[in-house]
């Protein structure tokens, strides 16, 4: 069979407009897209932050088991900002404002839809800051995971490229 010479150029633009039509896969997107053995219901996963001075050394973590994995689709819209102040003098109300606000941009030519790889985890263990100092540097302060009080089996959700194993 012949087909008539416009129509492999209709194919594949039509091929074009479908993956154009995909949004940009975040890095924990493509990361549970490869479907990796410690995201595995029941594995030991671990969200970990570096103290103040503490170099590339974690002091502060929540540790917990997947419950679930999922990819889905958000809109990244732009980031809140505090207009006259970096992010080192925001309080921790505008630092948890920003952090609920992501996926996030900057520039407003970047905002558009992603794909993100989400990881639900039931809460075991966690050690968390308490001094003034890191209200405007992490997601862990005071107990909290941004603005959720932190409780043994609660779920949360993190990003798949933020989690580690903890399992030996």
């Amino acid at each position: 069979m012949r087909f008539p010479s416009a129509l492999p150029a209709a194919l594949l633009l039509a091929a074009g407009a479908v993956l154009a039509a995909d949004p940009p896969a975040r890095p924990s997107a493509r990361l549970l897209a490869a479907s990796p053995p410690e995201f595995l219901p029941g594995r030991c996963v671990i969200y970990e932050e570096a103290g103040e001075g503490m170099g590339a050394l974690a002091d502060y973590y929540v540790r917990g088991r997947v419950v679930a994995t999922r990819i889905e689709s958000r809109q990244a819209g732009m980031c809140p900002r505090v207009p006259g102040r970096g992010i080192e003098n925001y309080t921790r109300a505008e630092f948890n404002r920003l952090a609920l606000a992501q996926p996030c941009v900057l520039n407003e030519g970047a905002a558009g839809e992603v794909r993100i790889g989400l990881v639900m985890l039931r809460v075991e263990a966690w050690e968390t800051p308490h001094n003034r100092r890191a209200a405007n540097v992490g997601r862990l302060y005071r107990g909290m995971f941004i603005d959720r009080e932190l409780k043994k089996d609660i779920e949360i959700e993190i990003e798949a490229d933020q989690l580690g194993s903890c399992e030996s």
